[in-house]
């Protein structure tokens, strides 16, 4: 009896003095309120199913990640646990890891659209001769699916503050409850202001997904590839094709999540992708490319790339030993209503002659 009493007396000092936390806590977090930014991470660590959020700070420095991932591990367990006493063949990991694929096969089996996820995994403070700025790295996630490869861009403030002052100027009425985390004058390089606006971003990117309009628009689209586009042209260009070539790859993995099909922009990035593999003699890969692009232009009766592609193709069947009497053909009309072979460029030089606005 004594013992009950006296935890209880425990249990009510407890509570005091987490209230009286609570209170104080709450008086300091009005002195820089951050409305637009809408969770809080107190920590300076993020947390979420899928990842954890983990970044460096020259100015202030927390690691977290350990605790996260006891936090995170505790969960799996007991149902591995449970489920492996019924099965007594397998143990919790790999009871949990078919239970996952069971799901993602659902999932692509369903019709219900594939909701695309933004999570900022890591960010890093810069410090360059005039400047100082954030970097944050941004991976595109499939629900639903597990990425090999994931899609990747690495951005910082004024990069999404351009985004967000351009689709307010096209989409005003659609950008009305659209949240964006405002500009600080102070303290933009603590641990703390580093995850609210990691978490401000997600949540910002999610936001403007979900409209149809801003999704299809030009404005979105390019923030997400335009520069891997650039970046690789240049590389290209100066005859570093492995670099090259990567840089190509995570385009098109952007604009396969984005959902960008038979855009000329699609069309330049496996252009790009060829050329690269050709260069680096990865044939089977380059022939790959250009018959994914030929698919893509099958609908279409002319396009400036479709005579390089053919072209392309024609030769790389010819290395690999595939089958090129269809493209061929298709050459052959294209030539019968069109310009001579001769004076048709080939797919390197359509790539480096591309404008890239």
């Amino acid at each position: 009896m004594a013992a009950r009493i006296l935890h209880r007396l425990r249990h009510a000092l407890g509570g005091e003095g987490g209230r009286e936390e609570r209170e104080h806590g709450g008086s300091e977090a009005e002195d820089c309120p951050e409305s637009s930014e809408l969770e809080d991470d107190t920590e300076g660590l993020s947390t979420r199913l899928s990842g954890t959020l983990s970044f460096t700070s020259h100015e202030e420095e927390e690691d977290e990640e350990e605790g996260a991932g006891e936090e995170l591990g505790e969960q799996p367990q007991p149902i591995g646990a449970a489920a492996g006493a019924e099965d007594g063949e397998c143990g919790g990991g790999s009871l949990l890891t078919r239970q996952l694929q069971e799901l993602w096969r659902r999932s692509r089996g369903s019709l219900a659209p594939q909701r695309l996820l933004f999570e900022v995994t890591s960010a890093s403070v810069v410090s360059e001769r005039s400047s100082k700025y954030v970097l944050y790295t941004i991976y595109l996630i499939r629900s639903g699916q597990f990425d090999k490869a994931p899609a990747t861009i690495t951005r910082r403030y004024s990069d999404f503050e351009r985004l967000n002052h351009r689709l307010r100027c096209r989409f005003g009425c659609d950008m009305a409850g659209v949240a964006f985390p405002r500009k600080r004058l102070r303290r933009n390089f603590t641990a703390e202001t580093i995850a609210k606006r990691s978490r401000a971003f997600e949540q910002f990117l999610s936001h403007l997904h979900s409209i149809a309009e801003i999704r299809r628009s030009p404005e979105f689209l390019e923030f997400f590839f335009l520069q891997d586009l650039r970046a690789a042209q240049r590389l290209t260009c100066t005859g570093m094709y492995r670099e090259a070539l990567a840089t190509w790859a995570n385009a098109y993995r952007l604009q396969d999540r984005l959902g960008v099909y038979g855009s000329g922009r699609f069309l330049l990035t496996l252009a790009g992708l060829a050329v690269c593999h050709q260069e680096l003699d990865q044939l089977g890969e380059a022939h790959g490319c250009c018959e994914q692009a030929l698919e893509l232009l099958e609908a279409q009766g002319s396009h400036p790339l479709l005579g390089p592609f053919l072209q392309a193709h024609i030769h790389l069947a010819w290395k690999v030993g595939k089958d090129k009497r269809r493209s061929e053909a298709r050459l052959q009309d294209l030539q019968e209503a069109g310009p001579p072979l001769q004076q048709q460029p080939t797919l390197k030089e359509c790539l480096i002659k591309e404008p890239l606005e």
